[in-house]
């Protein structure tokens, strides 16, 4: 995808169309790091939504069920 800065007041705006932003699960009010290596540009959004008691109880007992073995062995 080819982009170009367009002006905005004294500084320049990259626009992202919202198909872009709905795919990145972003809103304007995502907050975003920006990064370069010097040569390249780097855009990543800042998840800031908080996983409930229970999301994480289901994410453990997935884990707990995927890798018992591995978990089984480490205990010693």
């Amino acid at each position: 995808m080819r982009k170009t800065v367009s002006r905005h007041g004294n500084s320049y705006a990259l626009v992202l169309e919202r198909s872009l932003m709905e795919l990145l699960h972003i809103t304007p009010e995502t907050p975003l790091e920006v990064t370069t290596d010097g040569k390249s540009l780097t855009i990543t959004p800042q998840v800031t939504r908080r996983i409930t008691p229970n999301e994480l109880a289901a994410h453990a007992m997935l884990a707990e069920q995927k890798y018992a073995a591995v978990f089984e062995a480490l205990s010693k």
